[in-house]
């Protein structure tokens, strides 16, 4: 299954055209697809009116939910943030920390459009869609 994350919703729901969104759009229509709740919070509070905000909510809660955190997940992201440090990278992000952590545990493949994601999928095996491969 793939988690799509808010890097590629927010540019997805603003119009942006990129290969994420390209595939996002692509993808509605074709697996079933999955978001974390974290990130459903990160989209939702982004909009301006309350039709915008109904509108993505429905689209995106139709998806597979996916619980992000818990303590087994947030250990291990605090892990995975320790062993990028030794590393010498620093993940920025919390969120995105425990977002990959969960993709990495889970098995699920992550379609973003965020920097932060790539020392892990680098070092730490988590696994990218990768549009136009």
């Amino acid at each position: 299954m793939i988690l799509v994350d808010s890097s590629v919703w927010i540019d997805y729901f603003r119009g942006k055209a990129t290969p994420q969104t390209d595939c996002l759009d692509y993808l509605l229509d074709t697996l079933p697809l999955a978001t974390g709740d974290l990130i459903l919070t990160e989209v939702l509070q982004g909009f301006g009116s309350d039709r915008q905000f109904d509108d993505a909510r429905r689209l995106i809660g139709a998806l597979h939910m996916v619980v992000l955190g818990g303590s087994e997940i947030v250990i291990e992201a605090a892990r995975n943030y320790r062993r990028l440090r030794k590393l010498g990278v620093t993940a920025r992000k919390t969120i995105d920390t425990v977002i990959a952590t969960r993709c990495i545990v889970d098995g699920l493949q992550l379609l973003h459009s965020d920097r932060d994601f790539d020392p892990f999928e680098q070092h730490l095996g988590l696994q990218c869609v990768r549009p136009g491969d």
